[in-house]
């Protein structure tokens, strides 16, 4: 790498040099007709970015061009440990140089949980990568953020690692069937057809990381059982990884109910954002008040994670950020007096 300064009025500018001794490597960065390379000088303007035989030449002024350096440098990290690269993991990269210099974006993008058919699920966001890593070492972890997060998704794939490394004996996933008011019985059909809506997305996540062709004989087995919260009353759950989905649709004392059926060798993952409650008449959501019951209780850890958690569409980032300002802004027009119960929202967004 080399450098130029030229130091006048405040400014300087910087010209660094990136030698890619790999041509596949230098191509699959470039992308399509350099559209990657395009796209990060948008994201940092005022840096030129030329590529000649195999040097990579940014030039701009002040701190801009090292900060570009380090993002391309990132990317050809994560080319060399199989990464595909497009505008979504550019960005995603940047943010993370960004928000936690200590940490590398290819430790976090590289960290496979499960792989099924070439695809590997892993951790997206520095957030992600902390939220794995409690449910690494913890018991029971609650994973609470904004729809998109992965919070389900992750815990899932964690659950399906531990089944196939033997951890554990069956997986049991769940959540309460709130939707319907609970008042399945008004529904058509049999119970499993009347409550299959409402765990619809646990089955399709199970699909992108098991087999579909051995999912029913697992649940028929018993070695995955994906049933409503009611379900769960009496029962100790030994050697298993439970999940419950949508926790904010729980009361306090569907809560204590779910985690007192932990038994021994089992590890439970709790998801739900407090934003989203859909119980009736203003009923106190068990997710909203768990935190303040179990807040330093050796081995349950409660995972936050934020719009910048976000893995779909970028503007699914931006709305939840639009809502997040929103909702502290209306908060601080209402003052103390104004407080009330703020869980049922109509915004809703399924995991």
């Amino acid at each position: 790498m080399t450098d130029s300064s030229d130091n006048s009025q405040n400014t300087s500018t910087i010209t660094s040099t990136i030698t890619v001794g790999d041509q596949s490597s230098l191509m699959a960065l470039l992308g399509r007709a350099d559209e990657n390379l395009r796209f990060i000088e948008r994201r940092f303007p005022g840096v030129d970015l030329h590529v000649r035989g195999d040097t990579i030449t940014l030039t701009g002024i002040n701190g801009a061009p090292r900060a570009a350096e380090r993002l391309v440098k990132e990317l050809l990290a994560l080319i060399e440990n199989g990464e595909d690269i497009d505008a979504d993991v550019i960005r995603r990269t940047e943010n993370m140089l960004k928000s936690a210099p200590g940490e590398r974006p290819v430790d976090v993008l590289s960290q496979n949980i499960v792989s099924k058919r070439g695809k590997a699920i892993r951790p997206k966001t520095i957030g992600q990568k902390h939220y794995v890593e409690a449910i690494d070492n913890n018991t029971i972890v609650f994973g609470i953020g904004p729809a998109g997060t992965g919070k389900t998704y992750l815990a899932m794939a964690k659950a399906v690692q531990a089944l196939q490394s033997k951890e554990i004996n069956r997986i049991i996933l769940t959540r309460p069937a709130v939707e319907a008011g609970e008042r399945l019985g008004f529904l058509p059909g049999t119970l499993f057809e009347k409550i299959d809506p409402y765990l619809r997305p646990l089955y399709d996540a199970l699909h992108d990381m098991i087999d579909p062709g051995s999912i029913p004989k697992l649940m028929e087995s018993g070695t995955i059982e994906v049933a409503p919260l009611a379900f769960m009353r009496g029962r100790t759950l030994n050697d298993a990884f439970i999940i419950l989905d949508e926790a904010q649709n729980t009361t306090p004392e569907q809560m204590k109910m779910f985690l007192t059926r932990l038994g021994f060798g089992s590890k439970i993952v709790v998801t739900g954002d407090i934003t989203q409650v859909d119980l009736p008449n203003n009923t106190t959501s068990g997710l909203r008040v768990v935190r303040d019951i179990l807040e330093g209780v050796e081995d349950v850890h409660f995972a936050t994670l934020r719009a910048e958690d976000v893995v779909r569409h970028q503007l699914v980032s931006d709305i939840v950020n639009a809502y997040e300002k929103w909702d502290a802004a209306t908060e601080s027009h209402r003052g103390p007096a104004g407080k009330g119960h703020r869980g049922n929202r109509g915004h809703r967004d399924h995991q």
